[in-house]
């Protein structure tokens, strides 16, 4: 991305905030609410037995005192820590279409955070490469979302490689309160199995995996020449033979089938965002199949 003004950089973050307050306000803001589940109970009030009512819920002295049954009513507790796990190696600075990856992954995360401050949550970031190359532990507050957008948009790493191993295992460390965390990458990468099992064994984990429509399914586009920006390999093919791209077309296939599979496994929610595709709108479906999928647990 082009070196920026402040004045430019702030601009942009107050575009997306702007764009994005106006979403949660709207529509989201509910969605988000009732998709995940508060870190506990607390004491709400003790109030007289009603038909209906779990008699273990009694609460024994109160009814002794007072001479009729009266009961315990329990809350649940709705603050959550939400972390987001950002990839941010060279392959993020890839995109055919409106936008490239990276900036996708800040609107993406922006509606996030808001809809999580909305309800009084905190958020905080991870970001990596095959390093780790920023950590913010989880705040409330406006400004805390605007440092997250901020970092993804213009945080300039260390390193171009990628490693959701080495990412998963700091998580791992430094996460000891349950948290709701999302994970922002392409996935493009291997070996990361077992952290990530460690991962949704204690938290809540949704993979949110952005890829460019080019990644997918490749466009008949003549001779193309194909650059990893993580390890500066160059290749050059021709695009225009079906035959290759239907071999391209059916490796990636593969690929997103056993991640899909991997993931369903390990109990951790999978959502594929395309360049292409409106993530408020897909967003929004997967908070409602969630929150119907919480209503048949209960």
């Amino acid at each position: 991305m082009p070196s920026r003004t402040p004045a430019e950089i702030l601009a942009q973050i107050q575009k997306i905030e702007i764009r994005t307050r106006n979403v949660v306000s709207e529509i989201f803001s509910g969605e988000y609410h009732s998709s995940f589940k508060g870190q506990g109970l607390e004491f709400a009030e003790v109030r007289e037995y009603q038909s209906g009512d779990n008699y273990r819920d009694i609460d024994w002295n109160v009814s002794a005192r007072l001479g009729m049954p009266y009961v315990k009513k329990y809350q649940e507790t709705r603050e959550l820590n939400v972390f987001f796990i950002v990839d941010i190696s060279a392959s993020q600075n890839f995109g055919t279409r409106v936008m490239l990856k990276k900036e996708r992954l800040a609107e993406i995360i922006a509606l996030l955070s808001f809809s999580a401050l909305s309800n009084n949550d905190k958020v905080g970031m991870i970001m990596y490469t095959s390093q780790l190359e920023k950590y913010l532990p989880a705040r409330k507050g406006r400004n805390k979302a605007l440092e997250i957008l901020r970092d993804v948009l213009y945080l300039e790493p260390k390193h171009p490689g990628t490693s959701l191993t080495g990412a998963f295992t700091f998580a791992n460390l430094i996460l000891k309160k349950r948290s709701v965390v999302f994970i922002l990458s392409d996935f493009l990468d291997e070996n990361y199995r077992k952290p990530l099992q460690l991962l949704a064994q204690k938290h809540d984990v949704i993979a949110v995996q952005v890829l460019d429509e080019a990644e997918l399914e490749l466009p008949s586009a003549g001779v193309l020449n194909l650059y990893d920006p993580e390890t500066g390999a160059t290749l050059y093919f021709n695009s225009s033979q079906a035959a290759f791209r239907q071999a391209y077309n059916m490796v990636v296939q593969r690929q997103q089938a056993e991640l899909v599979k991997n993931l369903r496994d390990l109990k951790v929610d999978h959502l594929l965002i395309r360049s292409t595709d409106s993530h408020v709108d897909l967003l929004r479906d997967f908070f409602e199949r969630r929150r119907q999928r919480r209503r048949e647990r209960e």
